[in-house]
């Protein structure tokens, strides 16, 4: 099973490191994500080529054990969704939010490329139409000089070059279709999960605010408690020091009194 996974990745290595140098890097580190951020672009048209995905995880896997880093596959193919969600978040975002990204360039440039391919494919496709047009355009001007003397056949086949070559630009402006309506989709896909982070964060705002205001409130209740019993202590104080100040100027008079 060993040799058969090796044979289909060539990135595989022979001795993979024991389970515990993966248990000792819990945190992915700035290097570790920027070096497969690096392996995930060199690979990127192969992603997008096949479905099947798990030979090119363990492939960045192992080129990641090689740069000293030890990943599992599955731990390269879970922070990769993290760093796309966490991208297409902050593209949709406004303002300077996308500075506190520290790998934004590097996943602008991976899905700029990508979008590169897809156009000069989709020119690629448009190119090899127009040429097969014009290689119909010039069987059919043959197909003319012969059918002269045939008479009504050169209408039919008139005909046949003119629905080719309709069919053929249908076939372009629909794979043009295709690619915009996907454009649109994703787009639209992003500003909803921006808009949905928004609401988020003004209800926790909001939230926030009322606790706040709960706070003060109730700081300021205890505020007033206390100022009250305060109030009453003095005057407490105040109403003993008086009954004492008359309890010892009664004293003094029965004192004078009997000695006078």
């Amino acid at each position: 099973m060993d040799l058969h996974r090796q044979r289909l990745n060539p990135y595989a290595l022979v001795n993979p490191p024991p389970p515990e140098s993966v248990e000792r890097f819990p945190q992915w580190t700035h290097d570790e994500t920027r070096e497969l951020l690096a392996i995930r672009a060199q690979l990127d048209r192969s992603f997008t080529e096949t479905k099947r995905n798990k030979p090119l995880w363990e492939a960045t896997s192992s080129m990641l054990q090689q740069k000293g880093f030890f990943r599992t596959p599955d731990q390269c193919k879970s922070k990769w969704k993290n760093l796309v969600t966490r991208f297409k978040g902050i593209e949709s975002a406004e303002g300077e939010i996308g500075k506190q990204f520290p790998f934004y360039e590097e996943m602008r440039r991976i899905f700029s490329d990508r979008m590169e391919r897809l156009l000069v494919f989709e020119k690629e496709k448009g190119k090899g139409v127009q040429v097969r047009i014009k290689e119909w355009e010039e069987e059919a001007e043959e197909d003319e000089e012969e059918e002269e003397e045939e008479g009504k056949a050169e209408e039919s086949k008139k005909r046949r070059k003119v629905t080719r070559k309709k069919n053929l630009e249908g076939e372009v402006t629909d794979a043009l279709r295709e690619f915009m309506r996907r454009q649109l989709e994703m787009e639209a896909r992003w500003a909803e999960a921006a808009e949905a982070r928004e609401a988020e964060r003004r209800t926790r705002e909001e939230e926030w605010r009322r606790v706040m205001e709960s706070l003060q409130e109730e700081r300021m209740e205890m505020e007033k408690r206390w100022r009250e019993r305060e109030e009453e202590r003095r005057a407490r104080e105040e109403a003993r020091a008086e009954r004492r100040h008359a309890l010892v100027m009664a004293l003094l008079d029965k004192l004078a009194q009997k000695y006078l």
